[in-house]
């Protein structure tokens, strides 16, 4: 039974990967992270409060970019592999993330986007960049997402060739959407991906649960997991 701690556990994404891990067999939800939780055996207002009982293989942390680094931090220490889809964090602190990583018994997951579609849109775009002109980005989140561009947006410009242009749109009544625009001589070609409920992130989520304690170090993305599985 993998023992999972949910960091963010009161906000819309960490209440979908509660439902999700309780929903499925092999893992339990035994400690939420969150200053909004009301009082419970398994309810704790903050990561060190939660990791000091031990007891906890993996910590999912859906939280802000403001705390995403030093709880990813304090769950390496602790020994707990960490799925992170917070996203904004510096490449600094991905590489010291991932020394931490390399160096202790616990690893990570780092993914900007669970969902399975938007995967498969990011290695879409890689490949047809090489042979489009020229392409550019357009991601579209709810307006209570803090950080722009977001970090789907900017691993795709970072798979694509060329240097892709980000446009960035915050408005209620978005979850999270993304299309990459090609051109080449007389033709686009558009490539556009979903997600119409925060349920699209959750598979994503699990299998990274699943499988991130036999993946040593830092794994950035959920493509290599993804692949590799259905391989």
């Amino acid at each position: 039974m993998i023992r999972v701690m949910v960091t963010g556990a009161a906000g819309r994404m960490g209440i979908a990967v509660v439902d999700a891990v309780g929903a499925n067999d092999g893992m339990t939800v035994v400690a939420r992270v969150d200053p909004a939780l009301p009082a419970a055996d398994d309810a704790f207002a903050d990561v060190p409060s939660a990791l000091a009982g031990g007891g906890i293989d993996v910590a999912v942390d859906f939280t802000q970019p403001a705390s995403v680094f030093a709880n990813t931090c304090a769950y390496l220490d602790a020994g707990v592999h960490a799925v992170v889809g917070t996203t904004g964090l510096t490449e600094a602190q991905v590489a010291e993330i991932a020394g931490r990583a390399e160096a202790g018994s616990a690893n990570a997951v780092i993914a900007p986007n669970f969902a399975v579609g938007a995967v498969l849109m990011m290695r879409f775009a890689a490949e047809a960049s090489r042979h489009m002109a020229k392409a550019e980005i357009i991601e579209l989140h709810h307006d209570k997402k803090l950080d722009a561009p977001s970090g789907t947006a900017l691993r795709t410009a970072s798979l694509m060739k060329g240097d892709p242009v980000i446009h960035s749109v915050r408005l209620p009544g978005l979850v999270a959407h993304q299309e990459v625009i090609l051109g080449g001589t007389g033709e686009t070609l558009t490539i556009r991906h979903d997600s119409l409920s925060r349920e699209s992130f959750m598979p994503g989520v699990v299998l990274a649960v699943r499988t991130v304690a036999g993946r040593p170090g830092l794994t950035v993305g959920l493509e290599p997991i993804l692949f590799e599985t259905e391989a």
